[in-house]
């Protein structure tokens, strides 16, 4: 990507997508397209297509969405797979009509199989039934996957889905039931150190593992994959499985490498906000997916790893929280 190229970051406030635009930023990108949803609704298909005629965008990184914690997409499947599949559809389509060279759809690894292998392959997508409590979310995200590569097949289009680990970092939502697990606990700890209480009550048993990955280094992998030559690009686009009889679609993952169980992970968070009561599991609350760990091998091979600790970023995420706290 040229530092002139006009570059569209689709949900440019969420978590990701501000994450990406201050990478973009740093390295000195000066034509950033960011429109807010009160300025352009991508729900809308017709306004994202008179907006990409208009401003012809030369890349896109679909980074919006409608996301939240396992509470969120148990209580309201309907709006996550509707909001979600809209949004796509109107981007992904209006992309291809306005001639973008390369887009970056960002997905979530709740797309894999409930039970997958560990660490999770690309090529497990769509190999066994999903995890319940987020399954109209994860069916909305494989329905963008198949919709780059049905595009990539029919128009020769360049787009790409990279599907991160879990997110944590600046610009999280810290909504105490609505929120992913690491903003959820921070605002628990925070709050129970104020309070003074002797406990914290943590949802499930404590037993499953998972992997975490800084929004920051999220955000450099996906202007690492933006930036591959045409042929390290091209290859990860996979391939036409009618022609080649080989189940390739343009997927990539994006995480650490390893994981922790959340026992373990509600401990370093005690730490990091300085509480010192106790951590009391409910076992009676859902656990979700057993374990959710990323190969990461299509994107060692391609050339980027992830930097920050998850003790580091779990110290600037908490510093973030306070911060918004004190904004309030």
């Amino acid at each position: 990507m040229d530092l002139d190229d006009p570059i569209f970051v689709a949900g440019h406030r969420g978590l990701v997508g501000s994450a990406i635009v201050r990478r973009l930023q740093a390295l000195g990108h000066r034509r950033l397209l960011l429109r807010t949803h009160a300025e352009l609704d991508l729900a809308d298909a017709a306004a994202t297509r008179a907006f990409f005629a208009a401003e012809r965008p030369r890349h896109v990184f679909l980074a919006a969405a409608k996301v939240g914690g396992i509470v969120a997409n148990d209580r309201y499947p309907a709006d996550f797979i509707r909001d979600n599949l809209a949004i796509q559809t109107s981007v992904i389509d209006a992309a291809w009509h306005g001639g973008v060279e390369r887009l970056l759809f960002l997905g979530s690894s709740c797309i894999y199989p409930k039970h997958a292998p560990q660490p999770m392959p690309e090529s497990c997508l769509l190999t066994g039934p999903l995890e319940p409590t987020n399954r109209a979310y994860a069916l909305a995200k494989i329905a963008g996957i198949e919709m780059c590569w049905s595009y990539n097949r029919q128009h020769a289009t360049r787009y790409l889905a990279a599907m991160p680990t879990n997110l944590y970092g600046p610009g999280d939502n810290y909504h105490p039931t609505n929120s992913h697990v690491i903003p959820a606990l921070l605002r628990k700890f925070h709050e129970a150190r104020l309070r003074g209480d002797d406990s914290v009550t943590v949802w499930g048993t404590g037993t499953p593992r998972r992997e975490f990955l800084y929004s920051d280094d999220m955000a450099d992998a996906c202007v690492f994959l933006m930036n591959l030559p045409d042929a390290g690009f091209d290859a990860l686009l996979g391939s036409d499985e009618s022609k080649t009889g080989r189940f390739e679609p343009p997927l990539v993952n994006v995480g650490v490498g390893e994981d922790v169980t959340i026992a373990e992970l509600a401990a370093l968070v005690r730490r990091t906000v300085g509480y010192e009561g106790g951590i009391v599991f409910d076992s009676s609350k859902p656990d979700g997916t057993p374990r959710k760990l990323m190969d990461v091998t299509r994107l060692a091979d391609a050339g980027w790893r992830a930097h920050t600790t998850l003790a580091d970023g779990l110290a600037h995420a908490y510093r973030d929280f306070v911060a918004s706290e004190t904004r309030r």
